[in-house]
């Protein structure tokens, strides 16, 4: 596997209960009678901080059914990068689902989703395992694509499947969901359903930092709190570490969601020792930690002191059984993060940078490279990345990592102009690719680029002239001098050229006519 398409596999985990969890078991009877009834979907949507992934856990690790979990980030409006980790997720419970698609997905020009998701529905029936696809962070998905192909997937939906998405917006209306509430076939658990009752905080609160409540108090948190539960874990874990009066403490915050979280993010901080603060402030640039990556970031070495300290106050949402990845409560991540100068953030983001580009997971040292607004570093990386990237389909995740960059840049340096012009001819936009090769060609000369280079433009000079220009003697010289230019490397890249040439004899002439000419002769 490349350097651009590894997997993280920690995205493929189901998150481990907690050992504190309050039980919720009418929330959970209520998601296994769904099941029992054949719903097609579970649909779990709040904002954020109400324990859907909690729920969503409680309930799956706790059925005898086979799971497959994803755990979606921005990253995976990438058609290609989406069904790879679809596809992963699904082989977890059959080895066999998904062989032929990950062939397609290998192709330059990615087919229709639909016909990505007909063979994935095939194999998972001729599986027979009945199988629960969780798809959690499902709001991370903006791709209109991706939502039709999910959409076309519930409709389709084999009986031995179940769909879980777990979001904290509406979903889309290309996925069907008033046609699955006319049918039944769907259960819904809202903001309304997961809010902890007065009873549910007061066992919390006895569990993690066994305090029991007044009846006063308990009224109190789930009045300001709306039983909004990443609220009420920092405001336990503020009173634990404060050791405050309960009733004097909670009278001190009110407002909406922000200016709670502000508010228990400072007390919280307020509490804890130097080290700590520092770490917490540091780390909450990273989407997810483990030991080494702390360190790095840090510049110490007490990164597995610390994340079990923190594990053990209930600030970090283990990743996996091992206990070796964590992350925190995303509105936490930002909180932190505010607290962090720009300068500062950037350093940390650079540190990073350089932890996940020396492991060989280059495609989120770019992610941190751009945020570190390292642009020198990121352009560096993107050229490292960028062929296996386009060979692997994920053209968009490369069309939206250049264009994070100065369009100045990329015009300015001459594989970044060449890459811009390949991910734009590949999702059809094709009119504005001239600007970018034009300027990639004018600084190869200038800069008198080595015979690969002026090869590999020749390829995409040689595929404009076949496919849009329709000059077919054009590109077979172009894609000759191509090959001969490129030698006997870069065999990507003589496949389009091959092609190039292959398509043009085709329309010049009968190329089956010709070779059985060639056969006959021989």
């Amino acid at each position: 596997m490349t350097l651009a398409t590894s997997l993280l596999t920690t995205k493929l985990y189901i998150p481990p209960p907690h050992p504190n969890l309050v039980q919720r078991s009418h929330l959970i009877e209520r998601l296994g009678a769904g099941l029992r009834r054949g719903c097609k979907l579970t649909l779990v949507s709040a904002p954020a901080g109400f324990g859907k992934t909690t729920l969503v856990t409680e309930w799956v690790v706790g059925d005898a059914r086979e799971v497959a979990w994803i755990s979606l980030d921005e990253g995976d409006n990438d058609p290609v990068q989406f069904f790879t980790y679809l596809i992963a997720a699904l082989q977890q419970v059959d080895g066999s689902i998904g062989r032929m698609i990950q062939q397609l997905l290998q192709s330059p020009q990615l087919p229709p989703l639909r016909s990505l998701v007909v063979p994935l529905i095939n194999d998972v029936v001729a599986v027979g395992t009945p199988i629960t696809l969780v798809l959690d962070d499902y709001h991370f998905i903006s791709s209109p694509a991706i939502h039709e192909a999910v959409g076309f997937l519930l409709a389709h939906q084999p009986p031995t499947m179940h769909l879980v998405i777990s979001t904290r917006e509406d979903v889309p209306e290309s996925i069907p969901l008033p046609w699955l509430r006319a049918r039944g076939q769907v259960t819904e658990v809202r903001k309304r359903d997961l809010c902890f009752s007065a009873d549910e905080i007061a066992a919390f609160f006895n569990r993690t930092v066994g305090l029991k409540l007044s009846a006063e108090a308990t009224w109190a948190l789930e009045s300001r709190t709306e039983g909004w539960i990443a609220g009420l874990q920092l405001a336990a874990l503020a009173l634990q570490e404060g050791q405050q009066d309960a009733e004097t403490f909670i009278a001190a915050f009110t407002g909406d969601e922000r200016c709670v979280i502000d508010y228990l993010v400072a007390e919280v901080l307020q509490w804890q020792p130097e080290a700590v603060r520092d770490f917490l402030r540091q780390t909450a640039v990273l989407d997810r930690m483990t030991i080494s990556l702390c360190n790095a970031v840090t510049g110490k070495e007490n990164g597995r002191e610390m994340l079990d300290r923190l594990e053990g106050a209930n600030l970090l949402i283990s990743l996996d059984n091992e206990r070796e990845w964590y992350r925190y409560h995303r509105l936490f991540a930002e909180a932190l993060r505010a607290t962090l100068a720009p300068e500062e953030e950037w350093a940390l983001h650079r540190r990073a940078m350089g932890w996940h580009e020396a492991h060989g997971l280059v495609s989120r040292a770019i992610e941190h490279a751009l945020a570190a607004h390292a642009l020198d570093e990121a352009g560096r990386l993107i050229r490292l990345v960028a062929e296996e990237t386009m060979q692997a389909g994920h053209i968009l995740t490369l069309q939206r990592w250049l264009a994070a960059l100065p369009d100045a840049r990329v015009r300015a340096e001459g594989y970044l102009s060449l890459y811009q012009a390949w991910t734009l001819a590949l999702t059809g936009e094709l009119v504005q690719t001239e600007g970018y090769i034009d300027a990639a060609e004018a600084h190869f000369r200038r800069t008198d680029a080595p015979d690969e280079a002026v090869g590999k433009l020749l390829v995409f000079r040689s595929f404009v002239a076949v496919l849009v220009e329709r000059e077919y003697e054009k590109g077979m010289e172009m894609a000759a001098e191509a090959l001969r230019l490129l030698g006997d490397s870069q065999p990507q890249w003589h496949i389009i050229a091959l092609w190039a040439v292959a398509e043009s004899l085709e329309r010049t002439q009968n190329v089956k006519r010709q070779l059985e000419m060639d056969i006959g002769d021989n």
